[in-house]
């Protein structure tokens, strides 16, 4: 297989002219071309008000592959494709003392959890929430009726925090082994859209991931496993620095030389707990804001000038930057395109925003977080769990900002920056449910990151014209943008520092940030047990 790389074809190029500039590219006849597939497309945006190209990286099965490549060795576009096969690290032995267990089934204990059953070792999931249908009646429970279920809400339950998302699946990570690659094709496998294996920005959408993680889970039991809702981990069984199992809020323990510890970065019972078995944690650095919305509409004409509403491009999105003059860098984060705002707290009496797009985002608005990096030394002190006490504390204060009836506090961008409360809408229609209380949002994060906010949006109108115009709507708070612990974890085995068999993994252990970063280290965790149940059973 021969790999082309930035391969440049207009935006309404026919299908047909790929293969035609495979062979040109080449050098070949078209009956050299065996066949070919896209690795990936991305678009060239920066001529925007002009030409727009699809930028391509190709597989290709030709005839007479080695003449091909030594006659273009010195083409630095074209090369042997690297193998991205996923090849198992080990299989289950004929007998196991005891079953593996994963706590957690997000991305990370759903990934954990299928490498080991397509292993063969059989692993028990155990989930505090509920199952992806009944989970979604009781998130839209909070939304329309104002009814939250600690156990079972945008945080909690299967599928875990990525599920009321944008299913956003691309991530800086380095993967030298294409972990991200498996991620993606049991994705599809599961009934995702085939064209995330390709485009630059993948993304599944909510209603469409609850489908996909429906299947992962029945193939996780075809093959052996067990996953089992309603079942919150209150305790670990440790016996001389070594994980024995865990106990169960029913009172039932269960036994288990390796556990899979992934429980979602908003599991601060589980950190808590954490804390007083002394399991080694740490504090990390978060980040803290507000959610932004605008027109997307407007985001399409400054991302794509005349292009914009090209079917081919779909809603545009953005990623925005500044550094405030108060030291503290400020950042959009997890921004949904032609999506909504949601209510996603896990906790009684505290109001906490997140971003979610289906897979159309045909949303009237786009939305982001506009949030301020804060961190452990500077803003909280303390011991490990300074940062959730500091969450808490803000999520509160948005409960009661917001009536305490799970309605969020808003501002217009305008008053915002002129530190006038707002008494009145404009064009941009919020699109939080259950619902938004205008006010002044000065009081509802720590001065030095409303400073720093208040310095941003001027910056970021400079880069996106009208960002920072008057009626863009600003609802509180954004405080779950990551853990704010790390589970500490030796970097070659995978384990605790200082509980042996015990395996902190994914977003809430501070090891990924979005699904798919947390699918890969699902992955490796798994392979790591995997490793370890294989030379020491």
């Amino acid at each position: 297989m021969i790999r082309i790389t930035g391969l440049s074809l207009p935006l309404d190029h026919p299908p047909d002219a790929l293969r035609a500039a495979i062979v040109r590219r080449l050098g070949l006849s078209d009956a050299d071309v065996i066949d070919f597939t896209v690795f990936k497309r991305s678009f060239d945006a920066r001529k925007k008000h002009s030409i727009i190209s699809f930028v391509y990286i190709l597989d290709v099965r030709v005839r007479n592959e080695a003449a091909i490549l030594e006659r273009l060795a010195g083409d630095q576009n074209v090369r042997p494709a690297p193998d991205t096969t996923y090849h198992p690290v080990a299989q289950a032995p004929a007998a196991l003392a005891y079953r593996p267990v994963i706590v957690g089934f997000g991305p990370c204990g759903l990934f954990a959890a299928l490498l080991l059953a397509q292993m063969g070792f059989k692993p028990i999931v155990l989930e505090r929430g509920r199952e992806v249908r009944r989970r979604t009646q009781d998130t839209w429970d909070l939304w329309r009726k104002r009814i939250l279920t600690p156990e079972s809400n945008v945080q909690f339950g299967e599928g875990g925090a990525g599920l009321f998302s944008d299913g956003k699946l691309y991530s800086q990570i380095r993967d030298p082994k294409s972990y991200g690659r498996k991620v993606m094709q049991e994705f599809v496998r599961a009934g995702a859209p085939a064209d995330i294996l390709y485009i630059s920005k993948p993304h599944i959408g909510t209603f469409r991931l609850a489908s996909v993680v429906t299947r992962m889970r029945e193939a996780i039991i075809s093959l052996g496993g067990e996953v089992r809702f309603g079942q919150k981990v209150v305790d670990l069984v440790t016996e001389n620095g070594r994980i024995g199992g865990v106990v169960l809020e029913s009172g039932e323990a269960l036994r288990s030389t390796h556990v899979v510890l992934a429980p979602g970065h908003s599991s601060r019972d589980t950190f808590r707990m954490l804390q007083r078995r002394d399991v080694f944690i740490e504090p990390k650095p978060f980040a803290i804001g507000l959610r932004i919305e605008h027109p997307q509409s407007m985001i399409d004409r400054a991302r794509l000038g005349r292009h914009a509403g090209h079917p081919e491009l779909g809603a545009a999105d953005y990623k925005l930057v500044h550094h405030a003059g108060n030291g503290r860098p400020v950042f959009s984060f997890c921004m949904c395109p032609g999506g909504t705002v949601v209510a996603a707290t896990s906790e009684l009496r505290r109001v906490v925003t997140n971003g979610m797009s289906q897979y159309s985002r045909n949303e009237r608005n786009a939305n982001a977080g506009i949030v301020v990096g804060i961190d452990p030394e500077r803003d909280f002190p303390g011991g490990p769990l300074a940062g959730i006490d500091l969450q808490e504390q803000l999520e509160s204060r948005a409960f009661e900002s917001g009536g305490g009836d799970y309605s969020a506090p808003a501002q217009l961008v305008g008053d915002f920056l002129r530190g006038k409360p707002s008494t009145q809408l404009g064009d941009v229609a919020p699109s939080y449910q259950p619902g938004v209380r205008l006010g002044d949002l000065g009081a509802s994060l720590p001065a030095y990151a409303i400073d720093a906010i208040r310095a941003a949006l001027p910056a970021f109108g400079r880069q996106i014209r009208g960002f920072d115009r008057d009626d863009a709507v600003l609802t509180g708070v954004e405080t779950r943008t990551s853990s704010p612990v790390r589970i500490t974890r030796d970097a070659g085995t995978l384990q605790s520092l200082n509980v042996r068999g015990l395996y902190p993994a994914g977003e809430g252990a501070g090891y990924a940030g979005g699904i798919l970063s947390a699918g890969v280290d699902g992955i490796k965790v798994a392979e790591a047990v995997a490793r370890s149940l294989s030379e020491h059973r």
